[in-house]
């Protein structure tokens, strides 16, 4: 298979549609993926109620709040030692470039803000493309492990760095924020059911298309 397009409907017609990201806010998008690196999404959410409850979920709140402070309530999402400190610098960040104002935040041009997400301390490009993707709907395809490992299997392509698979599929779909949020919850759902690090690729779907999963049901 080499087309990205034709895995995509098959991937919709198997999973439905995901409707990812699950949040209230594009703020609370921000920091579901500031403390989602090297945890669960489950973890995630808990955090996210902790803030919630103690009324931390708030730009300017953060901002404020000690980084004990919120560590107390993130510490379920794991790194507590670094992720209280990255969420409350990069929320002073907010308030010091727009008072806060993620619409003022996003409605730049996408390289200057995925310039600006990618200086903050421990913001990579998996989480910059998924804040400007879910958060200010600017059309980055977000990649993840995930992504690598269904698209080098399915022979969609070889290279394994971040900016060549994006590259391929942006390249290869259209521009589209609402179509790329569905792809990559489903290329997630994907991994998480049958393209496991040890295959089901009998239920797959895209298995007539895929020389990996060929062989290992041959």
């Amino acid at each position: 298979m080499h087309d990205p397009a034709e895995a995509y409907r098959r991937l919709l017609d198997r999973y439905g549609p995901q409707r990812w990201w699950p949040a209230e806010t594009d703020f609370e998008v921000i920091v579901g993926a500031l403390l989602m690196q090297q945890t669960t999404w489950a973890n995630v959410e808990r955090a996210i109620a902790n803030l919630r409850e103690a009324g931390l979920l708030d730009v300017h709140a953060l901002a404020a709040a000690s980084a004990a402070a919120i560590r107390r309530h993130v510490r379920v999402a794991g790194l507590y030692r670094t992720k209280p400190g990255r969420i409350k610098a990069f929320c002073r960040h907010l308030v010091d470039r727009c008072d806060g104002d993620l619409g003022a935040y996003f409605g730049r041009p996408t390289a200057e803000v995925r310039a600006d997400l990618r200086a903050q301390d421990g913001v990579g490009p998996e989480t910059a493309d998924s804040i400007l993707l879910y958060a200010g709907r600017h059309p980055v395809f977000v990649v993840d492990a995930y992504t690598v490992r269904i698209g080098t299997r399915l022979g969609l392509f070889r290279a394994r760095e971040y900016e060549a698979v994006q590259r391929f599929f942006e390249s290869g779909l259209p521009r589209d924020v609402a179509a790329y949020q569905e792809y990559h919850a489903l290329l997630v759902a994907h991994a998480k059911a049958l393209c496991r690090p040890r295959p089901k690729c009998r239920e797959c779907p895209l298995l007539a298309a895929c020389s990996f999963g060929r062989r290992q049901t041959s």
